[in-house]
C-alpha cells in the first residue's frame, strides 16, 4: 500500500460469488447438483447463467459465449476458450468418503482418492466434464 493510503479506511469486501465458465450451462448445473447435493437457486431463461445454494458465497456458472461477450481486448477474451487453468472449487462436508464417492458415481473423474492430510483435513479431488477440479474437503480439525 503506497503511504498515502495508510490512514483511509478502505470499504469492507466479502467474497459474494464465484462464475465458471462453461460450454452447456444447464447440464453443468444439473451435474453439479447429482454430484454434490447442492441445491438450484436459479437457472436464467436463456440458459446462459445459473446459481447454486452454497451458504453466503454463490456459486454460478455462465455460458462461454455469454463471458466473452463482455470484454473486446483479445488477451482476455481469449481465456474463455479451453479448460479452466489452475483452479480449484473447495467445497466442505463431514463425510468427504460419501461425498466424493457420490460425485463420482454421478460422472464427475476421480482425480485424487481422499486422504487425511498432515494439516488436519480429509481431502479428495474430482474433475466436472468441463475440467473445472474440485476439492472435497472436511472442515480444519475435523480429519
Amino acid at each position: 500500500m503506497s503511504p498515502g493510503r495508510r490512514n483511509r479506511t478502505l470499504p469492507s469486501m466479502k467474497l459474494a460469488y464465484t462464475i465458471l465458465y462453461v460450454d452447456d450451462v444447464a447440464a453443468t448445473l444439473t451435474a453439479w447438483e447429482a454430484a454434490f447435493g447442492l441445491e438450484r437457486r436459479f437457472l436464467h431463461e436463456s440458459g446462459t447463467y445459473a446459481e447454486l445454494e452454497t451458504g453466503s458465497t454463490t456459486l454460478s456458472f455462465a455460458g462461454r459465449d455469454f463471458g466473452r461477450e463482455h470484454f473486446t481486448d483479445p488477451a482476455t477474451r481469449a481465456t474463455f476458450d479451453g479448460p479452466p487453468a489452475r483452479f480449484e472449487i473447495g467445497l466442505i462436508t463431514h463425510d468427504v468418503a460419501a461425498a466424493f464417492a457420490r460425485a463420482v458415481h454421478s460422472g464427475m473423474v476421480a482425480v485424487v482418492e481422499p486422504a487425511l492430510k498432515p494439516w488436519g483435513q480429509t481431502v479428495g479431488w474430482v474433475k466436472d466434464g468441463n475440467g473445472i477440479l474440485v476439492e472435497v474437503a472436511s472442515p480444519m480439525g475435523d480429519g
